[in-house]
């Protein structure tokens, strides 16, 4: 399966969640029930990680793409300047669901303006994704429009196309300054290790290192931990950004972003089950149950093969050209 068969099997799933998590979202607006609302803020964050590898998998399919002389580059590079705005919206709309379902797992009630800028950011999100599908769509099928009707383009699409960012511009922006990239790398590597201590802190206790230390406050610092998995989604995508053609073709890179989901999948396992209520109120020399520990094995695991696969890409000095 090469790269265009690939983002052709992920780019419904964003796309169609996005709308289903809208749409549950709503609904429990009206019928007030803590567990659709729950599932609605699931469905943001699966499609905020499921948004990554299909945007990435779309600079491999572009570069088939572009080979044949009956496709218009004008409606690709259009494609992919409103998947980045898209991307953008869909990571907000994630983390925004992210922190209410932390407030609920603590049987907190999200805030009323979290809960309002989730609901904005997800109309937006709708339309971006939307648009996102129609250009992507436009592209092979002349007969919904020609490269030539994109200069006759409406009002409310031009508006759009303001905001859009240029592909080729944005990539230029990301490497225009070797210190900006090394800040970016270095900001990266400060998430990982905001992620990896406090996880796997808390990994290591429900596995039975440090027995003597209670649950509770190690649980406390998870947030630090998910800030830094938010950092290192930021700095992921702007560095990929910035040399997606290479990125696109190294295999530690690929293998990389898949057990960074299956990694979040775990997180997301250990909260959004039994396994961290039945761990939440151990107290020192208390042992975690099984189904705890399996779960915690797998995230440790997983979070270390996404160090040792990140230390594969390449060196930072390799980077950028001096």
């Amino acid at each position: 399966m090469d790269f265009p068969h690939l983002h052709l099997l992920l780019n419904h799933f964003p796309i169609i969640g996005t709308v289903v998590g809208v749409g549950l979202f709503l609904i429990s607006f009206l019928v007030k029930t803590d567990d659709v609302r729950r599932s609605s803020l699931i469905v943001f964050v699966v499609m905020g990680l499921l948004t990554i590898p299909t945007f990435m998998t779309g600079v491999g399919a572009q570069e088939k793409m572009v080979a044949d002389s009956s496709v218009s580059n004008a409606l690709i590079q259009r494609h992919e300047g409103a998947a980045e705005l898209a991307v953008w919206f869909m990571e907000i709309t994630g983390a925004l669901a992210v922190a209410a379902l932390w407030q609920s797992a603590r049987r907190a009630s999200p805030g009323r303006l979290n809960t309002t800028a989730i609901l904005a950011f997800s109309l937006v999100t709708v339309g971006l994704m939307a648009r996102t599908g129609n250009t992507g769509g436009e592209i092979r099928h002349l007969e919904v429009r020609s490269a030539q009707a994109l200069q006759e383009s409406g009002t409310g699409e031009a508006v759009l196309a303001y905001f859009e960012p240029s592909p080729a511009k944005f990539t230029r922006l990301m490497i225009a300054n070797k210190w900006w990239w090394a800040f970016m790398m270095d900001l990266h590597f400060v998430g990982l290790v905001l992620l990896i201590g406090t996880i796997g802190m808390l990994n290591l206790r429900v596995l039975g290192f440090a027995k003597q230390l209670p649950i509770a406050p190690l649980n406390n610092l998870v947030p630090w931990g998910i800030a830094g998995f938010g950092i290192n989604v930021l700095t992921g995508l702007l560095a990929f950004i910035g040399m997606p053609t290479f990125y696109s073709h190294d295999i530690a890179f690929v293998l990389k972003i898949g057990t960074i989901l299956l990694a979040a999948t775990s997180l997301g396992l250990f909260y959004l089950t039994n396994a961290f209520h039945d761990c939440e109120k151990l107290g020192p020399g208390q042992d975690a149950p099984r189904r705890a520990k399996l779960i915690a094995g797998a995230s440790l695991v997983l979070w270390f093969a996404v160090i040792v696969l990140g230390r594969y890409i390449q060196p930072l000095q390799d980077s950028i050209a001096r």
